[in-house]
């Protein structure tokens, strides 16, 4: 049983003594360090409390081993995100870790997105995916890059990776957030969301261009949501003036400075 681990685990990232944590329990200090040294094993109501205080399920408390999980993971535990707690409504994401156990950014190419589609929740299927890292991006979250290709999302060039940060509440988005979403019927999509899930369980996806039209994407539709957080491309986006205007102007200004340093 993992239980006497964890709850002192849980304990020293919440900075709490024994002491603080039996005041809390209402339980003596020395019954909670037998706990804590396998030396006494918790009944039922005792099992309980130390859940409801850690805010993780029985089950998780038992069954797993917390120190295996990765700081993200870790983290979405401590915030409720338990899946023996949440049931259904927890998205458990297929994801890899490097050789410390810390979270890689998977790419996913555009020649490996028609197998993402059906494959994105297994983890044999995610864990072929190339990996790299980013460090100046938060370990507490997860990220994963996807290459994008068309041009309704211009000025972003087709062909860039865009990057996303894994979205486990979609009710929790903002009207106006880009995102990666992966659909059930057109597979992966980059678009500006109006968010209308609470209210008619879609959403309303715009295009950067405005030659193309916003459609609604209803929530069955949905299978994974990744927030944007940055692209990469090699191509330059395009001026927002016409090229010619801008050699034009570069001219000038090279002409005015022979005339400057004629002066001098």
């Amino acid at each position: 049983m993992n239980f006497s681990k964890n709850i002192r685990l849980l304990r020293k990232r919440k900075r709490k003594t024994q002491d603080d944590v039996a005041r809390a329990l209402n339980i003596k200090r020395s019954t909670l360090s037998g706990y804590e040294n396998e030396v006494a094993q918790p009944g039922i109501q005792a099992l309980i409390a130390f859940s409801d205080y850690f805010q993780v399920a029985v089950d998780s408390l038992i069954k797993t081993d917390l120190s295996e999980l990765n700081e993200r993971q870790l983290s979405q535990l401590e915030n409720g995100y338990d899946v023996y707690l949440k049931g259904s409504q927890l998205r458990v994401l297929a994801t890899t870790v490097d050789q410390n156990n810390e979270e890689n950014i998977e790419l996913v190419p555009e020649k490996a997105q028609a197998g993402y589609q059906r494959g994105f929740a297994d983890p044999e299927f995610i864990r072929e995916l190339p990996v790299f890292k980013l460090p100046f991006l938060s370990e507490q979250k997860k990220y994963r890059t996807f290459q994008i290709n068309g041009d309704s999302m211009h000025p972003i060039p087709d062909g860039a990776w865009i990057t996303g940060e894994f979205v486990m509440d979609w009710l929790a988005l903002n009207h106006g957030t880009p995102c990666i979403i992966l659909t059930l019927n057109e597979g992966i999509v980059f678009k500006i969301i109006e968010n209308h899930l609470k209210e008619y369980k879609k959403l309303t996806l715009h295009s950067l261009n405005p030659l193309y039209d916003p459609y609604d994407l209803p929530g069955d539709q949905i299978k994974e949501i990744w927030k944007f957080t940055h692209y990469i491309s090699q191509q330059m986006p395009e001026p927002a003036v016409p090229r010619e205007n801008i050699l034009e102007r570069i001219n000038s200004l090279q002409q005015e400075v022979a005339k400057l340093k004629g002066h001098s």
